[in-house]
């Protein structure tokens, strides 16, 4: 499949927001906070939803960590399991490197995944 970030790969609907947040499989890695859920209607690929608040800072700062962590999961797609729905919530932190994002995605995808594993 290469390596895009396409229209397919995101959440867009509060409802999907909403079912992830409600499956309370969730991983904690520095300011990013990952939950996980099965996604029963794309199982081929991994989906992507991104929280990020005011209290992160204006709205350059809160699209630079947004940019940051779709270019993490963009690389990092290999490596989460298909059929997963992630959103990350992000908590106010300092920027930091997109190598820092990626190590920090995949540890909170690790954690919210055993935990969906563990449910079922």
């Amino acid at each position: 499949m290469g390596l895009r970030f396409t229209r397919r790969q995101r959440l867009s609907k509060a409802r999907e927001y909403q079912a992830a947040y409600a499956a309370r499989c969730a991983g904690q890695a520095g300011p990013l906070r990952v939950y996980g859920r099965r996604n029963a209607t794309s199982p081929a690929v991994a989906r992507l939803g991104l929280a990020v608040g005011r209290r992160c800072g204006g709205a350059v700062v809160r699209n630079r960590i947004k940019r940051m962590v779709r270019e993490a999961f963009r690389l990092e797609q290999g490596s989460i399991p298909a059929g997963l729905d992630v959103v990350v919530s992000v908590a106010p932190h300092r920027g930091l490197s997109l190598g820092e994002y990626r190590a920090m995605l995949l540890r909170g995808v690790g954690q919210a995944w055993e935990r969906v594993q563990r449910r079922e």
